[in-house]
């Protein structure tokens, strides 16, 4: 009884995983190429663009949650202030979950190649549909 239980709280997950358009997918690994590239910039300002620009948006990491745009964006400019601590970027995509119509999951790794001592760990990103963009609205990364 627990499985079907289970089965049938996950079945709506999976259903709608396979309704996410190809265009919709590409949208969003785009978002997180154009993050690469600006990260491996050293341009925070443009790596920001794929976050929703919002009070709303979390970010949980190692330091627990910070909550809007703005302190997101702080919180990467301190901890990540020179091009030795940022390193060149890399990331997998493992996953991409369409949750509801405009909303999807994206399960991940990424990779920090740096002098300093490399850096890698997991992520999963929450991506919103806004005005036909795709943008980040809740960012967990360890």
């Amino acid at each position: 009884m627990k499985k079907i239980i289970l089965s049938l709280l996950f079945f709506p997950l999976f259903t709608c995983a396979q309704n996410l358009s190809s265009s919709d997918s590409l949208k969003i690994i785009n978002v997180l190429e154009k993050q690469k590239i600006a990260w491996n910039n050293n341009d925070i300002d443009e790596f920001m663009n794929g976050y929703f620009n919002s009070e709303k948006l979390v970010f949980s990491g190692q330091s627990g949650p910070v909550y809007g745009w703005k302190s997101t964006k702080e919180r990467y400019l301190t901890k990540y202030n020179s091009k030795e601590l940022m390193g060149n970027l890399k990331f997998d995509i493992n996953k991409i979950l369409l949750v509801k119509r405009g909303v999807v999951i994206l399960l991940g790794k990424f990779y920090l190649k740096r002098e300093i001592g490399d850096s890698s760990g997991f992520f999963t990103l929450v991506f919103k549909k806004v005005k036909g963009k795709w943008y980040i609205i809740s960012d967990h990364t360890s």
